[in-house]
């Protein structure tokens, strides 16, 4: 079932929600939507989970409004699908972009609803390089990446893609997967790497109280392996669980075990 969910005045949000059970709410990485965890959606209502696939402003098939794409008005978007579904004692998960946003939705609404937090791939504490904070991009990287979307969109993000994964895939996924990029706004697609380039939670991750499973690939060439260790240094109940032959996309990369370890912390 699809909800279209109001969010702001004039701003709905496309929902995807399948299963019954604990609600599991999914956060997309940038520039993709709900539809990248495909292979998740074909496990977890198995199992007796309920999944919320949300698409954030400006991707997928929710609203496209030219503002919004701070990580704070995400998150605040975030708690109004929540409050509008009614959802009590779900788990939280977020991949890359959608982690430091999860981060912040537990941050700036006190875990509100959220008995669990997944961080994947996470693009925390910080997506690029800051004083005191070496790793990840430079600032000048995604800015010569924003001036490549503004330039031709579709070949920025498919050389964007090509790090994507750590694994050899097909030329037809690497073609869907493609696609779903390319479903965003260009100028939330922008908006949205200027937030990853200039936004910084490292000062306040410690205030995330409730269990969190951190999954990241060895082979990260987006949002380095080094990102989850300082995740788990500052997050009190944090468990990291690093994937071996993954690249930044885990979720297909090593699917079976990806989805076997979101099950096994669920059912905790």
């Amino acid at each position: 079932m699809g909800h279209y969910i109001e969010v702001e005045k004039n701003i709905k949000l496309f929902v995807e929600d399948i299963g019954e059970g604990q609600p599991v709410i999914f956060l997309h990485g940038w520039p993709l939507n709900h539809k990248m965890y495909e292979y998740q959606m074909n496990e977890i209502p198995q199992q007796g989970y309920r999944f919320i696939g949300i698409d954030f402003r400006g991707y997928g098939k929710s609203d496209k409004p030219l503002k919004g794409y701070d990580y704070k008005t995400m998150a605040n978007d975030v708690r109004a699908v929540i409050d509008a579904l009614d959802l009590q004692n779900a788990v939280l998960a977020g991949f890359s972009m959608g982690g430091p946003i999860a981060a912040t939705y537990m941050i700036e609404h006190k875990e509100h609803q959220i008995s669990k937090l997944m961080l994947l791939s996470a693009a925390a504490p910080s997506f690029t390089q800051q004083d005191g904070f070496s790793y990840g991009m430079k600032p000048s990287e995604v800015d010569e990446l924003i001036e490549g979307i503004q330039k031709d969109r579709p070949a920025a993000l498919a050389e964007f893609g090509s790090t994507f994964f750590g694994q050899s895939i097909s030329k037809e996924f690497e073609m869907w997967f493609g696609n779903l990029g390319l479903e965003a706004s260009s100028y939330g697609t922008l908006a949205s790497a200027k937030a990853l380039r200039d936004e910084d939670l490292r000062t306040k991750l410690s205030s995330i109280t409730v269990p969190t499973l951190l999954l990241h690939g060895r082979k990260d060439e987006i949002c380095p392996f080094e990102f989850a260790e300082q995740m788990q240094q500052e997050i009190s109940q944090a468990e990291l669980i690093p994937f071996e032959h993954s690249g930044h996309g885990l979720f297909y990369d090593e699917k079976e075990k990806f989805n076997k370890e979101i099950l096994a912390f669920l059912d905790k």
